[in-house]
């Protein structure tokens, strides 16, 4: 069995190559500059080196194609796996997952003569599943899925479980530019971060905490200034790692380098709550993809638990 995800899942390199997770790209056009998100981090770094990511609010985004997932999966994966799970960003927020489905009909239509020609017997499987989340919120699912996969499991029992983690994981995000991110938005014509609340938002320096849950992504909290908004974050993290997660990892994403992550304010508790509960703290690069509809230097947090009252 394997796994695939979308581009915008934000994962360590290292996790997806001891994994063989394959990654579907996202074309990313900044002005002249044209990247492939495929979370390379040679990308990833000159993304940031040419400081792309405070200026690319105007940036074009191709998902993944049903052409691109056909020829992934015909060219590569029915050659190599047996059953492959597709896990995907939320459909609402992203065309990927539809386009993944629909790839995954021509796939079953046309996998059984690629793999005779090359010797292969039996059945190929696809399954397309939701994350329900973004960003580091799709994390939870895709470790899950490979811990499953790794003991075994049927893809009947795989399927079962990661659609109840899809259901409880939680995606938080806290932004550091509100003109770049109202900017965005307004381009991709989402109205979630009005003028006004821009406006007021950075007199103030007051950022809102945002989160993907169950497929919608909203505002759940207000902070005042970017340390303290990253220390109520992360504190609200070690929090819910005391309380008890339905997977043991929690995945710290960044808009930058990785390395300033570890110094942000309140890192360190998060740190050592995992630690003493033995859940594994990822730190993952946030796709490119991530960054040029945010803006560089967000932070976000993903982590799946059972359903809870948010209090900021």
């Amino acid at each position: 069995m394997g796994l695939a995800i979308d581009a915008s899942c934000d994962l360590p390199q290292d996790f997806l190559l001891e994994h063989d997770i394959s990654v579907m790209p996202i074309a990313v056009r900044v002005n002249d500059s044209v990247f492939k998100d495929d979370r390379n981090p040679a990308e990833i770094d000159r993304f940031l080196r040419l400081k792309l990511g405070s200026r690319s609010h105007s940036a074009e985004t191709e998902p993944c194609s049903v052409e691109d997932v056909q020829k992934l999966f015909l060219e590569k994966l029915v050659l190599e796996k047996d059953c492959v799970f597709c896990l995907t960003i939320t459909a609402t927020r992203s065309p990927i997952y539809d386009h993944v489905v629909k790839a995954s009909f021509g796939v079953l239509k046309n996998y059984r003569q690629v793999r005779e020609r090359a010797g292969l017997t039996g059945p190929f499987l696809m399954r397309v599943m939701d994350t329900r989340s973004l960003f580091a919120g799709t994390a939870p699912c895709v470790v899950e899925a490979a811990r499953l996969m790794k003991a075994n499991e049927t893809p009947a029992a795989i399927r079962e479980r990661l659609a109840y983690i899809a259901e409880n994981s939680y995606g938080y995000m806290l932004p550091r530019d509100l003109y770049y991110l109202r900017a965005r938005a307004k381009k991709k014509g989402d109205r979630s971060v009005g003028l006004f609340s821009a406006v007021l938002g950075s007199t103030l320096d007051i950022k809102p905490l945002l989160r993907g849950y169950r497929g919608e992504t909203s505002p759940v909290g207000k902070v005042r200034g970017w340390e303290h908004g990253c220390e109520t974050l992360f504190s609200y993290a070690a929090d819910r790692v005391r309380a008890g997660l339905l997977v043991p990892v929690m995945c710290a994403a960044y808009g930058g380098d990785l390395a300033e992550l570890p110094k942000l304010p309140g890192y360190d508790k998060l740190q050592q709550a995992c630690q003493e509960h033995n859940v594994t703290l990822m730190q993952a690069p946030m796709s490119i993809t991530g960054m040029v509809n945010v803006g560089e230097g967000a932070v976000c947090i993903g982590f799946a638990a059972e359903e809870h009252d948010v209090e900021f």
